[in-house]
């Protein structure tokens, strides 16, 4: 257990390291992990305001989590809840007050709230302690709501929160909710520019994009376990891939309507053009300088090379779309990249996405059945797709079919 010193330490790095983090699933993750190693909590949880309702957002439990295999993750779905003195969690955000509840199974019948024992009879988890603050910022808007379970003691004793906690975690979810609302204002932006492009491509829809992103973050993360990656630095490139990821196809806000929307296959000529979308995409980042333009650059010039070298828009300058010098074909045509020359957040995309779009419904065609996608995928390894990440792929269906359930597509 920490220290009150190591606490106020934390406590300080916390809020630079907070605000370093711009991605809101990733950033959620840093939350929750850190506030329960304030009070040394089993488990917690994350509301996000939606308007007048509660979204529950993230999840951990160390008690479920030690019942899985190495590495897998609890099982999940975002649901709502209305703002209301009805719930623990609705309660706290209509308020603004904190609630430490020593244990749940006895509450007054004068408390106009009630706790809602499903996720314990679903799991197995017996809910005892519970310490919930609001997530208020500087300007006192309410962003969610912060839970943190069953606390424990130095031996791993159920206990009650003390009293002392509540100043610590209150301090920390003011902090924790100035950095989420900056995520979510960065989330809201990119699902904008994601909306200009849905206007264009209807298959380029906001669940679609949170899908493909979160697939590459679970292949991201397995991926950087086995080539043993440092672990503060795996961090820092999920944050980056998660909203480079979203950001893959956005250059098709350049490619005309007649081919983005035109219901049969395209001729070569069309399929030239819609090529460029790649380029274009690249070129809306190419004056920055930061890690994440970089990303997008990345995902978006190469998640439609194949490791084949047969995919495109191969070796071209993203300002001209011109081929490089020394990569021109015959024809005249730029050399597609393969192998390693296709950096690795363009590997992982261009499964992530060919399997989203196979299983997926569109205006155009019936979404297709999980098996002919798979063999699909297990058909390109070392063709279309870096084979070591087709395998990762495939040892990541389990959570990939949860994410598919915590980002339906709107009807």
């Amino acid at each position: 257990m920490l220290t009150e010193r190591e606490k106020l330490d934390a406590m300080v790095r916390l809020g630079i390291e907070l605000g370093q983090s711009k991605d809101l699933d990733i950033l959620m993750e840093h939350i929750l992990t850190e506030a329960r190693r304030f009070v040394n909590a089993d488990a917690g949880s994350i509301y996000l305001r939606d308007h007048e309702t509660l979204v529950f957002s993230y999840a951990q439990n160390d008690t479920l989590q030690q019942r899985l295999p190495p590495y897998e993750k609890l099982a999940y779905t975002n649901f709502t809840i209305p703002i209301d003195e009805n719930s623990i969690a609705g309660f706290v955000a209509k308020t603004g007050r904190m609630l430490n509840i020593p244990d749940v199974a006895e509450l007054p019948a004068t408390v106009p709230y009630s706790f809602n024992r499903s996720f314990d009879e679903r799991f197995g988890y017996a809910t005892r302690s519970v310490l919930t603050v609001p997530l208020c910022t500087a300007d006192e808007d309410i962003v969610g709501v912060l839970q943190v379970i069953n606390a424990q003691n130095e031996n791993g004793k159920m206990i009650t929160f003390p009293p002392d906690e509540e100043r610590i975690l209150m301090h920390f979810g003011n902090t924790a909710a100035v950095a989420l609302e900056r995520a979510q204002l960065t989330r809201n932006m990119i699902l904008r520019t994601i909306s200009m492009a849905e206007m264009r491509d209807p298959k380029e829809t906001g669940s679609h994009v949170n899908r493909v992103a979160s697939y590459a973050i679970e292949m991201y993360e397995r991926w950087s376990r086995k080539r043993g990656v440092d672990a503060k630095e795996a961090a820092g490139q999920r944050d980056l891939l998660r909203m480079a990821a979203m950001l893959h196809d956005v250059g098709k806000v350049a490619i005309s309507d007649v081919i983005l929307k035109k219901p049969g296959k395209l001729n070569e000529e069309e399929f030239d053009t819609m090529k460029h979308h790649t380029v274009f995409g690249a070129r809306l980042f190419i004056d920055g300088h930061s890690d994440f333009d970089r990303a997008a650059i990345e995902v978006s010039m190469n998640h439609h090379e194949r490791c084949d070298g047969k995919g495109y828009p191969g070796h071209v300058d993203v300002r001209t779309g011109l081929p490089l010098m020394g990569h021109t074909l015959q024809d005249g045509r730029p050399r597609g990249k393969s192998g390693d020359e296709i950096p690795l957040f363009g590997r992982i995309v261009a499964i992530a996405d060919v399997y989203d779009a196979l299983v997926s419904a569109r205006v155009y065609k019936e979404s297709w059945d999980e098996a002919r996608a798979l063999a699909v995928i297990e058909e390109g390894a070392g063709k279309q797709f870096d084979g070591e990440l087709v395998e990762i792929f495939f040892s990541s269906l389990k959570y990939i079919h949860l994410i598919q359930q915590r980002y339906l597509d709107k009807p």
